[in-house]
């Protein structure tokens, strides 16, 4: 079998929790099969990275050099304690000093110009994988598992969107197989970097943050793996944050619909892109924990055998805001709402969610709450001779909100769901501020005040996924 392994950035953020990882993937060759590891960054070493960024930007060059000696120290701390080949450990010093030297010239050149580019956030962003991946290689080789390392701006191709870039997938899959299956024939772990990808002129991109889940699955289709494993530190998906709901329990299997709804919608175990790449080919994700690695976790298949409840997961996102248009002037009027998303779209605003009363008298966007006074101002240019002649009388945003979504494949097939969600809220004297539902969706969405939002998670968890 083929089985790609994603360790995370808690799963490989000291030497400890690398030679777990190690004893990890060491289970899956001692089966025989063919492995390739994915590996983020160390814990925190990205944001640290991005933060040294915006210090140079911002004139203060003494911090940079203070992240500088502290990201070296703790790779140097990971070598001495892993590696036990000399050789190889002078050598992995020398490249590690060379690599955190480039970024401190790279940050001084931001430091001298007082702007940071999307392309250099990508080659500063990512060079937190690309400074751990030959590290833990080594560390592979030298507790007895043959491994050879590749970084993954070699084997994925992508548009030129830096920051969030796109896999062209029919170029990335020949340069992954050309690359990693002849690794693979050879007995060794093939060994890469998450997160990263390159333009066709090899221009260093990366696929947006928590992008080591995406990188997974990128190489999973590629190569028609058997099997892609997201180890994290967490035992699999929740029926909802257990911080809020104690109760939460771990979802055996859920389907790749419902892993991509809870995905969207605010749970952290997975990348919101992650199942694009295997869905089309049916190969199962399994999300483990790699501090507790015998736990079963969670598999992510087309299928899922039923947990006995309708509803599969609770989440809810925050920092949100609910931009209303409203007037008695638009009823009946063609294209309000086209006017009403092309002019957010204009702003590069994302709708999270959307509502329109039937008597089409008031039109309600969900948008993070940093772009609602954007959005406001836009939709009043956009409307101000529908404002002038009082056709609109007002574009307001509702700051302090909580988007609660409800996920489940048979929340479409199962009578009563939405009776149960609002009885249990209703026994709560939780208000719900706006809903929205498609006809033929995973989930039930709807509005809470922000107050009210670990309420309205608990009151429904207990009335409907613990039943």
């Amino acid at each position: 079998m083929r089985i790609v392994m994603k360790f995370g950035g808690t799963s490989v953020g000291s030497a400890e929790r690398i030679a777990q990882a190690t004893e990890i993937v060491r289970g899956e060759v001692n089966k025989k099969n063919n492995v390739v590891v994915v590996l983020s960054a160390m814990s925190g070493v990205t944001n640290t990275l991005l933060g040294a960024l915006k210090d140079a930007a911002n004139g203060n060059m003494g911090k940079l050099l203070q992240t500088r000696d502290e990201l070296l120290k703790k790779h140097l701390d990971v070598i001495n304690a892993l590696v036990k080949n000399p050789t190889a450990r002078e050598q992995l010093t020398a490249t590690t000093t060379s690599a955190l030297d480039r970024f401190e010239d790279l940050c001084s050149s931001i430091y001298v110009l007082g702007e940071i580019t999307a392309r250099a956030t990508d080659a500063v962003g990512s060079l937190g994988e690309r400074l751990i991946v030959p590290i833990a290689a080594q560390a592979f080789n030298d507790a007895g598992i043959k491994a050879q390392w590749i970084a993954a701006n070699e084997l994925i191709v992508t548009d030129e969107n830096f920051v969030s870039a796109s896999p062209l997938m029919e170029e990335t899959r020949v340069q992954t197989r050309a690359k990693i299956l002849p690794i693979l024939e050879t007995g060794n772990v093939a060994v890469t970097t998450g997160f990263i990808g390159a333009t066709k002129k090899g221009i260093i991109t990366t696929l947006g943050r928590g992008g080591s889940d995406y990188t997974a699955t990128i190489v999973g289709a590629a190569i028609d793996a058997d099997e892609v494993q997201i180890w994290t530190d967490v035992n699999g998906v929740m029926t909802t944050d257990p911080r809020i709901v104690p109760e939460a329990i771990t979802l055996p299997e859920i389907s790749y619909g419902e892993a991509a709804e809870l995905s969207y919608f605010g749970a952290k175990v997975i990348h919101p892109k992650t199942i694009l790449p295997v869905a089309a080919k049916n190969t199962p994700i399994r999300i483990l924990n790699s501090f507790e690695p015998t736990h079963p976790g969670t598999l992510i298949v087309r299928e899922p055998k039923g947990n006995g409840s309708p509803i599969r997961g609770i989440t809810a996102i925050r920092n949100v805001s609910l931009v209303t248009v409203e007037g008695r002037g638009m009823q009946g009027v063609v294209g309000m709402a086209a006017r009403v998303f092309s002019s957010v779209a204009r702003n590069h605003i994302s709708v999270l969610m959307f509502s329109q009363s039937s008597s089409e008298q008031n039109i309600c966007l969900v948008i993070e709450s940093s772009g609602a006074p954007n959005a406001v101002s836009e939709l009043e240019r956009e409307f101000q001779s529908e404002i002038r002649a009082q056709n609109i009388e007002r574009v307001w945003a509702q700051d302090k909100i909580v988007i609660i979504a409800i996920v489940g494949s048979a929340i479409k097939t199962t009578p009563g769901i939405a009776a149960q969600v609002f009885t249990a809220l209703a026994e709560k004297n939780i208000n719900v501020i706006a809903i929205a539902q498609g006809s033929s969706e995973y989930n039930l969405s709807l509005v809470v005040d922000e107050n009210e939002a670990d309420n309205a998670v608990r009151a429904i968890h207990r009335s409907i996924v613990k039943k």
